[in-house]
């Protein structure tokens, strides 16, 4: 650990023994805390760690009591984050190169993952934020939570330690990009399939047309992929290409999810 994240995590403790003297009662009542707890998975032992990364810059315009927003958790908890994820892929996925590696764990930290994630745990419902952002949480609001996310992922390391924040990250937030098929690096998934059904000695896709609705100037195509005389998969979309790749992709996941 470099001198620099060790003077950071000295001084975010510090301001979280300070933000713990206040009165946390009125900001995130002993109800919320227990909740969160669930959301982690661990007991929380200094709950202003957790204040700090859930309070917003906005926050801060007009509670005057507290100096300091979740912008430094959200730096540490990036770093984490970042650690936890190329582990797991590195262990997950050893016979991958660095290419590979790299842009699996570009899609699984990127703000749509994390606000996903984020939104999956109803994190909002946490957030210290001004009354202004709070009225026009739709606007943004993704990035408020991406952002949120990660400051609360330092958070649980500086409470919990490395294994606990880990341990939170794969559960919220890779598992279910791995499930969803977030490993599929190469979007073009009609290749992909083509490609493994050819390696496996198995029948060539088939995409078969099974619903047309909407008007002529906004259908919606339904089609479904066959491996010999077994679907695999169903996809739905605006034009037939888009459609066939959304049947691949779920074929791919299908086949992913049977031999894992």
């Amino acid at each position: 650990m470099g001198k620099f994240t060790q003077w950071l995590i000295e001084k975010l403790k510090q301001r979280a023994e300070r933000n713990k003297t206040k009165e946390i009662s009125r900001i995130l009542t002993p109800q919320k805390f227990a909740e969160l707890e669930k959301i982690i998975g661990f007991s929380i032992k200094n709950r202003g760690y957790f204040i700090q990364a859930l309070m917003h810059r906005s926050f801060l315009e007009t509670n005057s009591d507290y100096t300091v927003s979740n912008e430094r958790l959200e730096f540490l908890g990036d770093s984490v984050l970042s650690l936890a994820v190329a582990e797991y892929l590195f262990e997950e996925f050893a016979d991958k190169d660095e290419g590979f590696l790299t842009k699996v764990r570009a899609k699984i930290v990127n703000r749509s993952s994390l606000a996903d994630a984020a939104e999956e745990i109803n994190l909002e419902n946490y957030l210290l934020i001004s009354k202004n952002l709070s009225n026009n949480f739709n606007n943004g609001s993704r990035t408020v939570l991406s952002d949120a996310l990660e400051a609360l992922i330092g958070a649980v390391y500086l409470d919990n330690g490395l294994k606990s924040a880990k341990e939170f990250i794969k559960r919220i937030l890779i598992e279910p990009n791995v499930k969803e098929g977030i490993y599929l690096v190469d979007e073009n998934f009609k290749s992909q399939l083509l490609e493994y059904t050819q390696a496996h000695k198995m029948d060539n896709p088939n995409y078969l047309v099974i619903k047309e609705e909407g008007p002529q100037h906004n259908r919606l195509f339904t089609i479904k992929v066959k491996i010999g005389n077994v679907e695999y998969g169903t996809g739905t979309g605006r034009n037939k290409k888009s459609a066939e790749q959304n049947a691949a992709h779920m074929a791919l996941i299908k086949i992913f999810n049977e031999n894992s």
